[in-house]
């Protein structure tokens, strides 16, 4: 007795080792699959993506002017990206920008949004369309008709004379004291109607029953909106203002075709003196330490906003 059950055992014993063996086999096929399939996007990503970084980030230890040999700097580029008041305004107004290509644009966007998706709009998904506009034009195009309009006999200042305001007349574009404004409001036309559209897309998903509920314990229309839709809307707020923020930051396009970073330099902003320090001063390494800062600073502003929409989640 004792001998068959030992037997029977040790052919149970002997038959689990090809299983075992089996799958491992399987699981090692198919890690090697994965490392298979992972492979060219890892490469494509490495090759177009982490290549270009590491050599950005190697320049910026360099001065070099593009053309010649460059030389060891240390971090003294970076020095400079903090020391130099034409690289720290630049920082500054990219801040300024950022209240006008995304927190305008956010509460015209709320108060638009709760209204034409709370009310019967004919015509909602035409107006969409045309609120979105701006998106689907090239920036260029963009600047170009807003340098026209703001220019000293452009349509702006034709209308405010046309109505008896022709001492608000101005070159808004070369003026210091109007410059960074007016191209900080290109910035709200342009990102409002994606904003609204976005929050629209969210406040269309809102049950009805919310705001019954909340007109039945006697809400009003304030309350309701503060109570009701800017919480049901919250990841959509932190979409737009993930989006908006990093257009702020590296718009480039806009200042350079309007303002060029004029007049004088009010109107530059971080990605416009990379362009310059690298391709007008000659100054690659500056222009290379500047792009990781800038990089840095985008990261660690985005990693805020979705940090503080976690953190009631």
């Amino acid at each position: 007795m004792t001998n068959h059950t030992g037997g029977a055992q040790t052919a149970t014993a002997t038959s689990s080792r090809p299983a075992r063996g089996r799958n491992r086999s399987r699981a090692q096929s198919r890690w090697a699959m994965s490392i298979a399939l992972l492979a060219l996007p890892v490469l494509v990503y490495g090759a177009f993506m982490l290549y270009p970084i590491g050599r950005v980030i190697t320049l910026s230890f360099y001065k070099w002017d593009g053309l010649g040999v460059g030389t060891w700097a240390g971090f003294n580029n970076y020095v400079t990206t903090f020391t130099d008041p034409r690289l720290l305004d630049a920082f500054w107004h990219a801040l300024v920008l950022i209240i006008f290509y995304a927190v305008f644009p956010l509460i015209i966007g709320l108060v638009l949004a709760t209204l034409l998706t709370r009310s019967s709009v004919r015509g909602l998904g035409f107006f969409r369309t045309v609120v979105f506009l701006p998106q689907v034009i090239a920036m260029v195009v963009l600047a170009i008709s807003w340098r026209e309009i703001y220019a000293p006999d452009g349509l702006l200042n034709r209308v405010l004379r046309a109505i008896g305001l022709g001492g608000l007349a101005r070159p808004w574009l070369g003026d210091y004291s109007t410059a960074l404004i007016a191209v900080g409001l290109i910035g709200t036309w342009v990102s409002t109607g994606l904003v609204t559209v976005l929050l629209m897309s969210g406040i269309a998903r809102i049950p009805r029953e919310y705001y019954e509920a909340a007109m039945l314990d006697g809400a009003g229309w304030f309350r309701r909106f503060w109570s009701v839709t800017i919480p049901s809307v919250r990841g959509e707020i932190l979409v737009s203002l993930t989006l908006t923020v990093i257009a702020a930051l590296k718009t480039f396009d806009l200042v350079y075709m309007t303002t060029s970073g004029g007049p004088g330099t009010s109107t530059t902003v971080p990605s416009y003196e990379v362009y310059n320090q690298a391709f007008r001063l000659g100054q690659v390494g500056t222009a290379s330490s500047l792009a990781i800062v800038l990089t840095l600073v985008i990261f660690l502003i985005n990693l805020t906003i979705n940090l503080w929409g976690e953190k009631d989640q």
